[in-house]
């Protein structure tokens, strides 16, 4: 028999001390990429004004995700589901994704075990921006970022601990943090991806269709790969952060 409460303990005790090693590279990735590219305005070798506009247009174009484009068949455009993924196109953007993935990705990592953590979270972001590329197949808008996988991360976390608690702020509550069990936040949040989906458009704006994949493979991911094991039924204190639905 399983101790439920011994495993959530030491599931807290390994995402919490070294920390989650796939977690980290991820969120490092990212923040690297960001840093050095043309996006960021930090790296003089782009220059400024309409050069570093140029620049910009030309990175999306290489490494992100442009849905009229992927179906020519050729490696590079086959590729980009999965460059995309690190790349942001403001700070804010990356930011925002940092803090989901950070606060969500370590105890799922540790649950998961650090290989299939990784293969999980590029599996299923690769996954999020094809379905959306598929959805907008005639599209010359470009797709970045990762929000698509880190909302498999968040669908897998629901399943594998709807018991634990996060810190959220609501707009409507006055911005004041509160502690919610997960499944309240992740569903709430679910919820509000799945109506701005059915208003979106093709164009500029946030791929929320990309997040509803995204966070119904990773579940579905997790009732399959574990639902015949004893999910981790996490304490109060199980995990801390800033969710932002």
């Amino acid at each position: 028999m399983i101790d439920r409460r011994a495993a959530a303990g030491r599931l807290l005790r390994a995402a919490t001390s070294g920390g989650p090693p796939v977690t980290y590279t991820l969120i490092s990735l990212c923040c690297v990429a960001f840093v050095i590219s043309p996006l960021s305005g930090l790296n003089p070798v782009y220059g400024t004004g309409d050069a570093l506009l140029s620049a910009q247009a030309g990175y999306f174009e290489r490494w992100g995700v442009i849905p009229g484009e992927l179906w020519d068949g050729s490696a590079h455009a086959l590729l980009t589901p999965l460059t995309a993924l690190f790349v942001h196109g403001s700070w804010l953007h990356l930011l925002g994704n940092m803090l989901f993935l950070y606060v969500f990705g370590a105890m799922a990592e540790e649950r998961m075990g650090h290989t299939e953590f990784a293969c999980f979270y590029l599996g299923c972001g690769y996954l999020a921006l094809l379905a959306y590329a598929a959805a907008h197949a005639t599209s010359d808008q470009t797709l970045v970022g990762a929000s698509g996988a880190i909302s498999a991360v968040l669908g897998a976390f629901l399943y594998l601990f709807p018991r634990a608690r996060v810190t959220s702020v609501f707009p409507f509550l006055l911005f004041l943090p509160l502690r919610f069990p997960a499944w309240i936040v992740l569903i709430f949040w679910f919820v509000l991806q799945w109506l701005a989906a059915q208003g979106a458009g093709s164009g500029p704006g946030v791929a929320y269709l990309a997040h509803v994949v995204g966070f119904a493979t990773g579940f579905l991911y997790a009732w399959g790969r574990y639902r015949r094991e004893a999910r981790v039924k996490s304490p109060a204190t199980a995990t801390e952060g800033e969710s932002q639905p």
